[in-house]
This record gives C-alpha cells, structure tokens and sequence, in this order.
C-alpha cells in the first residue's frame, strides 16, 4: 500500500475531526466574546465592539457588518452544528450503545463547561437553595440522560431524516405543558401549528419501507423519538420559573451533571454494561463518537447560549429549529438516505407548524 493509497483510506475518518477543529476555534471565539462584549471604552456602550482586558480598552474588535445579526447567526450556526452532530451520533450509533453514547457526550460536555463557566466568570456552586440544585438535577436526568437516549435509539432506527421530522413535536410539546402547568394561553394559530406537525408526522409514518424497515419496526423508532421530545419537554418546563433568574451557564453544566449521573447508576446496574463499555471504545466509529459528542454536545451548546444573549428568544428558537432542515438535508447527502414524497411533505409540514407555533 502506498502513502497516497493510506491517505485516501484515512481521508473519511479524519473529515469529522478536521470540521469539528474549526467548530473549536470559532467556539472559543464565541466564548472570549460572550466574555468581553458590552464593555465600554471611553464612557461610551459599545455593542458592536468586544473589548479584551481591563475597562481601559486597549484592544477592540469590531465585527463590521455582522454585528447587527449576530446573534441570528449564532443561532444559525447552532442549527448547523447540531445537525452535523446527528449524523455523526448515527454513524456512530452503528456500533455504540445509545446509553454509552450519551454517557460519554455528557461527560465530555461537562468536564468542558468546567473550563467554560471560568472563563465567562461563572461558577457552578451559586447561593442557591438545594431545592434549585435537586429540580435541576431531576430535569438533567429526564431531559438529557433520559431523553437523549431514547433520541440515540430512534435514531438509530427511522435514520437522521425521519428524526428531523420527529424532533418538531418539541414545540407542541413545549406549548401544550407550558398551558397545563404554568397556565400559558394558546392562540389559534399555534393550535393549527401543533395540528400541522403532527399530520408530519403522520405523513412520515406512511411511508414503505419494506426493504429496510418494516411498519412495526418504522413506528418502534418513532415512538422512541416521541418519547425522547415529550422528556425534553418536560424536563424544560418544570424549571422554567428558574430558567428565568438563573445564569443559562450554571443551569447548563448543573443539568449536564444529572444527565451524566442517571446515565452512570444505569450502567452500573444494566446487565450489559460491559457490552456498553466496549462499544464506547469501539476503534471503527471512535472518531464519529468523539467528533459528535464534541458538537453536539459542547460546541452548539455554546452557540445556542450566544444566540440567546445577543438576540430575542423568539428568533433565535424558530432559526435554531431551522435544524431539522439541515439534517433532513445532510442525512441525503452524507448518509445517502432517500428523499421521498413523503419525507418531503412531512419536513415542510413540520417545519411549517413550527413556525407558526412560534410566531402565531
């Protein structure tokens, strides 16, 4: 075999890496931003500059054009980043235990949000009372232990293009706990949203896939997709009087740590544990589980909290749900899955009621 012969084998396995590095420096710079910006120089708010240092000011970055949406484009980017991070959890699901998967993300997010919350100034034990800490731990285990597993096996089941159609019922979801336990009202227009992403799904459960999948089969994956957005929910509306006075850094790392928790106390006790184990060092998709667990896990979590703090709410959750267009998108071209009617009418159906929900 030849050096060239080598490096065309090794080409494919180390693309995720080579992505994943350039996510990494514009992360940072997105951290180092979230850090400095706002500051003033010369008694004057500057919003379209970042300032390094001390209030003196010695150096200031402007970002030009951009700076009016760059929030818009931090949440674009987060949408971007996750949807790249589910293809890389599906071929990485190809031999990895969904529950060694999201063992190993959350344990890799939490140790880097460590470094993460000293940069910004944060700190992860605030003057809290316990209570905080146990309902922020109880809605880690449920939304990100719990729910991100059962996210792993559907999509190791129905493939990233049927789960991007699955993952819109988040919002009604959302919308349909938020009225039952903290008496939020729905309009007209986001009832006929939820309707229509619902018919999506539907529509996406219609489709023949004898040769790869059968009915049965087809809906398994679906109701573990369902189950994983109902979890999300929840785990989201039980502490959303506290998301409200938290620091979004705290309560990211303190529900990491539930995640990380539940998923290891299963592991202990799963009788397969050690099957689950050696998947996670599985040599063949080391490098999609690394590089995935990276983005999906650290890397849009950093962009969606830049989003949120230099944007409205309402724009940057309708350009983060543009994500499901771009795994749809990604799972044709990287993982060649067919694109047929009914996926298409089931995305823009989807994608549709989403937007309603959110602007209606």
């Amino acid at each position: 075999m030849t050096p060239r012969d080598a490096t065309d084998m090794m080409r494919p396995c180390l693309a995720p890496l080579f992505a994943t590095s350039r996510l990494c420096h514009l992360t940072v710079t997105v951290t180092f931003w979230l850090n400095f910006a706002g500051e003033t120089v010369s008694g004057e708010h500057t919003s379209t500059r970042f300032v390094i240092g001390s209030k003196s000011g010695k150096k200031v970055w402007r970002l030009g054009a951009f700076e009016p949406h760059f929030g818009e484009i931090l949440a674009l980017l987060c949408a971007v980043t996750w949807a790249g991070a589910v293809i890389l959890f599906k071929k990485s699901g190809e031999a990895v235990h969904p529950i060694g998967l999201n063992l190993f993300k959350n344990t890799l997010a939490v140790v880097l949000f460590l470094p993460t919350m000293w940069i910004l100034g944060g700190t992860l034990w605030r003057a809290a009372p316990l209570d905080e800490y146990g309902l922020l731990l109880i809605s880690g285990a449920l939304g990100i232990g719990l729910a991100d597993t059962c996210y792993f096996k559907s999509l190791n089941i129905i493939g990233a293009g049927m789960i991007s159609i699955v993952g819109c019922l988040y919002s009604p979801f959302i919308i349909a706990l938020s009225m039952v336990f903290l008496g939020e009202s729905l309009s007209w227009w986001q009832l006929v949203g939820a309707f229509i992403i619902v018919s999506a799904v539907l529509a996406a459960t219609l489709e023949r896939r004898a040769k790869y999948l059968d009915r049965r089969t087809l809906i398994k994956g679906f109701l573990w997709g369902i189950m994983a957005e109902a979890a999300n929910a929840c785990s989201i509306v039980m502490i959303k009087p506290l998301l409200d006075r938290s620091p979004l850094l705290w309560v990211t790392e303190v529900r990491l740590i539930g995640g990380a928790a539940i998923l290891l106390l299963v592991l202990l006790v799963h009788p397969a544990r050690r099957a689950i184990v050696c998947s996670v060092r599985s040599r063949q998709r080391w490098v999609f589980t690394l590089s995935g667990s990276l983005m999906g896990g650290y890397l849009a979590m950093v962009l969606w909290l830049g989003g949120m703090k230099y944007t409205m709410a309402s724009v940057a959750s309708a350009l983060n749900q543009t994500a499901s267009i771009f795994m749809f998108v990604f799972a044709a071209f990287f993982l060649k899955e067919p694109l047929t009617k009914y996926r298409l009418i089931g995305i823009a159906l989807a994608v549709g009621g989403v937007m309603l929900m959110t602007f209606g």
